[in-house]
């Protein structure tokens, strides 16, 4: 079946994807690659004290994202706007579909689709108006 729209919830442990129409959505889970843990920053010590970003997660979301002709991406903190990033880097096609960047603190799946349904649904009718 052919999805038009996507939805990416994401942070740094679990990614929901929803490839949507008016009627369907398929979902998609995926989970980061390696154990995520807090590197705490002590004065005194080299380096930024940030976890390298795992590329392959990023890579996997971008593999569930393909096909969506419209983007949409919510997530509570940094994470969505890594996998913004990302995509625009590596995956410049599928970069270039997102139409928002929003926050979301930690919904349900059907939150999340519901939402999604709503701004897509709002989107379509500003496009039209264009």
């Amino acid at each position: 079946m052919t999805h038009f729209h996507a939805v990416a919830w994401i942070d740094h442990s679990e990614a929901h994807v929803f490839q949507l129409n008016e009627d369907t959505a398929e979902r998609t889970l995926v989970h980061a690659s390696g154990k995520h843990r807090h590197i705490h920053h002590r004065s005194g010590t080299l380096g930024s004290g940030k976890a390298p970003e795992d590329v392959a997660y990023l890579d996997s979301v971008a593999q569930a994202l393909e096909g969506a002709t419209q983007i949409l991406v919510m997530g509570p903190a940094n994470e969505k706007h890594v996998l913004k990033k990302h995509l625009d880097a590596h995956h410049a096609a599928i970069g270039a579909k997102i139409i928002a960047v929003e926050n979301a603190d930690h919904p349900s799946d059907g939150e999340i689709l519901a939402y999604a349904r709503k701004f897509f649904v709002a989107a379509d009718r500003m496009h039209l108006r264009k």
